[in-house]
């Protein structure tokens, strides 16, 4: 199969996605995908919990030892299809509600 550029660009997300289409997961069933977030300070990481929680997101909050700098980890489980599209659209609503916030953003991780 040759990829197609518009639904696996060449970058993070896409090699990912790539891997997996390629490896046979199913792309097109919704599924729970975890994106991180990381804070400098427990109120502010509380603050990003709060919005999320408020627009109905699933998520965790635990203490991180990843990065000194920001020791505060809030992870959003949000039930999607696995598309390049769907995954950076809500990486980039993360990123820009937790920058107010000092927070940054750590990753996307893909379960089962």
């Amino acid at each position: 199969m040759t990829r197609d550029l518009t639904l696996y660009p060449e970058d993070e997300i896409g090699n990912t996605l790539w891997q997996m289409q390629e490896s046979g997961e199913d792309l097109i069933t919704e599924r729970e995908i975890e994106f991180s977030v990381l804070f400098p300070e427990q109120e502010l990481a509380l603050k990003f919990g709060q919005l999320l929680l408020e627009n109905n997101q699933k998520l965790s909050f635990t203490p991180s030892e990843a990065h000194a700098d920001l020791p505060w980890e809030i992870t959003a489980y949000p039930q999607m299809p696995v598309t390049y599209e769907n995954i950076s659209s809500y990486q980039e609503l993360l990123e820009s509600s937790a920058a107010p916030l000092k927070g940054q953003f750590d990753g996307v991780y893909f379960v089962g």
